[in-house]
């Protein structure tokens, strides 16, 4: 009965919801997509297959605007069947609310959608299979494990277009799944997006531009205390527009009859709080200016401009904040984000983004970002991946290349690449290497980019060649103190007789340690030496037996062969 045609992504997160109830573990799914991106579908088929089985499901809305488009929704596809859809709301008598709260009890209530009014205590389902969570980042940890109180092998499915940085962490860490929505529908098109000083001029402008195709606006100030101020000198700046206000703070009837009337085009103006931020669609709106814009959050306003562009037409969003006000560089940051993130479904790039800027909060407390800044997010994800192989009860494997310290000067010169950012990035490539093909691509790179390297970069992609050989060889360290290098065997390598024969003929001056062997450099030139220690090593600790005069020499020529490799990367007439 979809009126529409599913997107590729949509019939992914589909499949993916119906296997997961299929599924003896209880369902623990991240639903991120864009606004407007078909999130609800993908809810209303799992909450349709729950129903069928014979399961209630709960639906969590964070307010009644949303809890009533959503019944709205449900109703129109459900209408088909004989499944029981109510709403507990605050828009509800408490007669009704007494009869819904009854019926969920006793299990005649198959489908019920509800604010915050469904965590209250009196609310005990008979058989609870599913639980919907809609705009995720609205609630608190507390009420997230609330609902899993309600009944411990409970379904939860959560949809959001831009995640809380816990709740996105714990999905690519692993901790729990995420299906991502991407495709837009058909017709879409991005929202132009501008952040600007506050200016009259350029509010009334936009607003005319918008009315003049007999379009709507939305003009969000946030405190229900000036609102009123607002309009007024809205009314003078356009006064053939029709203004209207909502706010959360005005009766249920007051809000539905304002609601309703700019639905059906009595007013071209809404000037509200942020209670349009969720889940309200109205296609003919589609311009939106946002006053005091710093004040908000990344998700806050990515919401809030997903409120227009759901038509065909091109729409447009405001972003303002207060003349000659010096701005924080969190607000800076997010307001960046939100005119670099315009292209249509970047909300999980804004989720993303929001997860570097603020952290990842606490995983097991109620602390939903923040906490990551003392270790840095490159080693708090290693770390976290781990954590999560060892639960899983998987062997945790340490992917990590041996070190190497040696009086050589290996560095990407800022003459060679002049931008901090681009050697940092450069850096972190070289710290991913695990092939020797991988330092060929990123040598050919640096090449194509900036040109011949300098030798400091020769030198440490030779250290690159090295950690990958002595990784192979069972080499767990290789470090230069004075005129000695000393190298550490790994655990896990033996020597036998034959091998410890092997090194007495190849090293003079050596000494043999508990877990490794130290040996005397034989003049300046450290990387071609060392090249040709782990040469040896290689067929030491290899345990290849060692025969002829011929075959050790073979065996160093091998050595040799594999350090010819990396000279050969090397610019001609470069000495060593």
């Amino acid at each position: 009965a979809f009126p529409y045609e599913e997107t590729p992504d949509q019939l992914r997160a589909i499949n993916d919801v119906k296997a997961d109830l299929e599924q003896a573990r209880p369902m623990d799914r991240l639903i991120c997509g864009d606004v407007g991106f078909g999130k609800t579908e993908v809810a209303l088929r799992g909450a349709f297959k729950a129903v069928t089985a014979g399961k209630q499901v709960a639906v969590l809305c964070p307010t009644t605007v949303l809890a009533a488009q959503h019944l709205t929704t449900f109703s129109e596809r459900l209408a088909a069947y004989p499944i029981k859809i109510d709403v507990l709301s605050r828009f509800r008598s408490k007669q009704e609310q007494a009869k819904t709260v009854k019926g969920v009890r006793d299990g005649t209530v198959d489908i019920v959608i509800a604010t915050h009014r469904l965590l209250s205590k009196d609310v005990v389902f008979k058989d609870l299979g599913l639980v919907i969570v809609d705009e995720e980042q609205r609630f608190g940890v507390a009420h997230k494990e609330r609902l899993k109180q309600l009944r411990t092998s409970v379904d939860v499915l959560t949809l959001s277009a831009t995640p809380i940085p816990r709740t996105l962490s714990m999905a690519l860490s692993g901790l729990r799944d995420m299906s991502v929505i991407e495709d837009p529908p058909e017709g879409r098109t991005p929202v132009l997006t501008y952040v600007r000083e506050y200016d009259d001029d350029l509010i009334r402008d936009a607003m005319l531009r918008e009315l003049e195709r007999d379009g709507q606006i939305y003009f969000v100030h946030n405190k229900v205390e000036s609102i009123e101020h607002v309009a007024t000198h809205l009314r003078k700046l356009v006064p053939d527009a029709r203004i209207c206000i909502g706010h959360g703070q005005m009766s249920e009837d007051e809000l539905e009859h304002v609601m309703f009337a700019f639905y059906h085009h009595e007013y071209d103006i809404l000037v509200c709080t942020t209670i349009i931020e969720n889940g309200l669609d109205v296609p003919n709106v589609n311009t939106i200016l946002v006053d005091n814009a710093d004040h908000m959050g990344l998700s806050q306003l990515y919401q809030l401009r997903g409120r227009v562009g759901r038509s065909n037409r091109q729409a447009y969003a405001y972003l303002f904040y207060r003349r000659h006000k010096q701005l924080t560089e969190i607000a800076e940051r997010r307001l960046a984000a939100m005119k670099e993130f315009s292209a249509l479904g970047s909300g999980y790039k804004v989720a993303m983004r929001d997860l570097e800027i603020r952290g990842a909060g606490n995983l097991l407390g109620a602390e939903q970002h923040g906490a990551m800044v003392t270790v840095g997010f490159d080693l708090y994800c290693r770390l976290l991946a781990q954590a999560v192989q060892e639960a899983k009860g998987e062997e945790v494997t340490e992917d990590t290349l041996p070190a190497v310290d040696l009086p050589v000067t290996a560095l990407i010169p800022g003459d060679y690449i002049p931008g901090e950012a681009e050697r940092i990035y450069f850096y972190k490539r070289m710290s991913g290497v695990r092939s020797v093909p991988d330092i060929e691509t990123l040598q050919a790179e640096l090449e194509d980019r900036f040109g011949d390297p300098p030798r400091p970069v020769w030198e440490a992609l030779a250290i690159l060649r090295l950690r990958l050989r002595c990784k192979e060889a069972g080499i767990a360290s290789v470090k230069g103190e004075g005129t000695n290098v000393m190298i550490r065997f790994a655990a896990h390598a033996r020597l036998t007789s034959e091998a410890v024969k092997l090194l007495t003929f190849a090293f003079k001056g050596h000494k043999f340690t508990p877990d490794g062997v130290t040996v005397p450099l034989k003049g300046p030139k450290v990387m071609p030496q060392v090249e040709e220690m782990i040469g040896v090593l290689e067929q030491a600790l290899a345990k290849k037996k060692p025969g002829t005069s011929g075959e050790r020499n073979g065996g160093k020529g091998a050595a040799n062969g594999s350090l010819g490799s990396t000279r050969a990367a090397q610019p001609t007439g470069t000495a060593r």
